[in-house]
């Protein structure tokens, strides 16, 4: 990255002796390495953000995506009001089928024949 081999260090480590002095130079180091650590910090905090960011922006565009899928499956499949729905057969057993496997229950056979209005 910032491609410094080890005799540049070596040059900066004098540097830093001669100038701050020995007595002062753990209190640079530390200062310095605190900065670094916010640094970095700082740099992971706004690249999660940024991850963060782009998986929603992927949430949202594969959720377009499967809602249009989705639309597309729900088009082409018929609608259950457009089904005409005829009343069942009657089975072999002179019974009314009811389609759930069980006997018809008393009153249940079917609709009552039309009656004619009483004068």
């Amino acid at each position: 990255m910032l491609d410094i081999g080890y005799s540049e260090l070596l040059l900066i480590a004098v540097v830093a002796l001669l100038v701050i002095g020995p007595k002062e130079l753990p209190n640079a180091l530390r200062q310095i390495g605190r900065m670094t650590g916010k640094a970095r910090a700082m740099t992971r905090h706004l690249r999660s953000g940024f991850d963060e960011m782009m998986r929603q922006a992927e949430l949202e565009e594969m959720e377009k995506q499967w809602k249009e899928h989705n639309r597309k499956i729900m088009d082409s499949a018929p609608m259950t009001s457009d089904l005409a729905f005829d009343t069942p057969a009657p089975s072999g057993n002179g019974a009314a089928d009811t389609g759930t496997g069980e006997a018809p229950r008393a009153g249940a056979a079917g609709p009552a024949p039309p009656t004619e209005p009483r004068p």
